[in-house]
């Protein structure tokens, strides 16, 4: 028998229901804090509590709204960077974190912790669908091509390969460059520092590179250049050809020296996400140098004490964290995995090879090639010094016939150097060096070897066949 319902039971029922749809409606509670302090780069706030790296808000009105990261803290103190420009700001603006982005669904599931710093690190379109894009970094285009529709975010922070787990470094990689394929031959997954002054060819020789290397895919970091070359290294040097299987991030000097470095790690991170694809990818940062100013920049804003000319200590330790990031990847079932091989400039002050940076750079990269101001200013392009120049991994990549082949060139190369002074005064007599005198005999054909136009392409036999009819002509 059906008990009758109790008086104000149906009352009750709608009132339990209403209070269901509130609650599904209802706006999760939103943690604020209060702007209290900008000086200089940084910005402090109070009131809330977020981990290193966290994305967050500066709102002043519904007009103005400034993107900010969390670089460090003091107490219940956030100091925050902007990553857009904070003018307009005013004391006691509003702080709130951004939404975390969706994490990825092939994450690692084993590894709970990288997992969780994934979820929390900025997710940035990467993909195929880059390819002949200029991006700025924070993924936005820059080309006026279009937007970027239907690109899969990926985390800009990744997992580090195991050292053990890498390939060692045992093919070679056709850059292009007739000085570098014979005399200084790059071994796919190697990391090499491009040692340059201001105006000796880098940006020209990069862009030759970029356009006839045999990589799958080259990746251009532009981090802290003026704008003008920008537009100037990817229209007239990198050139159509180039740009088609090219991804090219730039960060140019006037943004804000935490994007500049983001977009350092933006590159390094495309270029990871093609290595993981079994792709063979050629990386070039231009420059390391403006990286590790802008590290340099907020590091002094947050009060890190400086060391060495100007620099404080965490500059030096986020070099190699970058760097280390390039190289091969561990072996695919096909028994080949992708690569990472990359260049990175370092501008060395007033030609100063003993600039800090480009000393903490020379121990950390697997070679250098050190372009040369004399050179340049005798129209010898490129101005590779091939004396102070050196490739870690080319006995690894190359066979003992050309290694031999390099060292005579080079002895020969160092003979005519070391005395080219009394050549030019006529003080030497000929006959009393057998290697100078071939040196000298032979010296227009070595420096027509090393000198190459920008719209020529040398590739690796072509290289070396030339270095080999060349040592062939030497008596010797």
């Amino acid at each position: 028998m059906n008990r009758p319902a109790a008086p104000g039971a149906a009352p009750f029922k709608r009132f339990l229901s209403q209070a269901a749809t509130m609650a599904d409606n209802a706006q999760p509670l939103m943690t604020r804090g209060r702007l209290t302090r900008v000086a200089g780069l940084v910005m402090e706030a109070v009131g809330l509590k977020l981990p290193l790296g966290a994305q967050v808000q500066v709102l002043q009105d519904d007009q103005l709204r400034v993107d900010a990261e969390v670089v460090g803290f003091a107490g219940d103190r956030l100091f925050l960077m902007p990553t857009t420009e904070p003018y307009g700001l005013r004391p006691g603006a509003l702080v709130v974190p951004q939404e975390a982005a969706a994490p990825h669904p092939l994450l690692h599931r084993n590894n709970h912790a990288w997992r969780r710093n994934e979820d929390r690190t900025r997710h940035l379109p990467m993909g195929d669908l880059l390819l002949g894009r200029v991006i700025d970094p924070n993924g936005k285009p820059l080309d006026k091509l279009g937007p970027l529709d239907n690109v899969e975010a990926r985390p800009l922070a990744r997992r580090p390969i195991n050292a053990m787990d890498r390939e060692p470094i045992r093919e070679p990689l056709d850059v292009g460059v007739r000085a570098i394929n014979a005399l200084l031959t790059v071994g796919r997954g190697q990391r090499m520092g491009l040692f340059a002054g201001s105006g000796v060819g880098k940006s020209v020789l990069l862009g030759m590179m970029a356009k006839y290397t045999s990589a799958d895919v080259t990746v251009v970091g532009l981090i802290g250049e003026r704008g003008r070359e920008v537009k100037e290294f990817i229209e007239e040097i990198l050139g159509a050809e180039g740009l088609r299987r090219a991804v090219v991030v730039a960060a140019p000097a006037d943004v804000p020296p935490l994007l500049r470095m983001q977009g350092a790690a933006y590159a390094t991170a495309i270029a990871e996400h093609f290595r993981d694809q079994g792709k063979q990818v050629l990386l070039l940062l231009d420059s390391l140098t403006r990286y590790a100013m802008a590290a340099r920049e907020i590091a002094l804003a947050i009060g890190e004490p400086p060391a060495t000319k100007g620099y404080p200590p965490s500059v030096f330790a986020r070099l190699p964290q970058l760097v280390e990031r390039a190289g091969n990847a561990a072996a695919g079932e096909s028994g080949r995995g992708g690569s990472i091989t990359g260049f990175y400039t370092v501008l060395t002050e007033g030609d100063d090879p003993q600039d800090p940076v480009a000393d903490s750079a020379r121990a950390i990269l697997d070679g250098h090639i050190v372009l040369s101001r004399r050179l340049a200013e005798a129209a010898h392009y490129p101005a590779i010094d091939i004396e102070a120049s050196i490739s870690r991994v080319m006995n690894a990549v190359v066979g003992p016939d050309q290694i031999d082949m390099a060292r005579r060139f080079k002895a020969l190369y160092s003979s005519y150097s070391r005395n080219r002074d009394l050549i030019s005064v006529g003080a030497y007599v000929p006959g009393s060096d057998r290697q100078l005198d071939a040196a000298i005999e032979a010296y227009p054909r070595i420096e027509a070897f090393l000198q190459q136009e920008m719209h020529d392409a040398s590739s690796l036999p072509e290289a070396h066949g030339r270095l080999a009819a060349l040592l062939a002509t030497v008596g010797l």
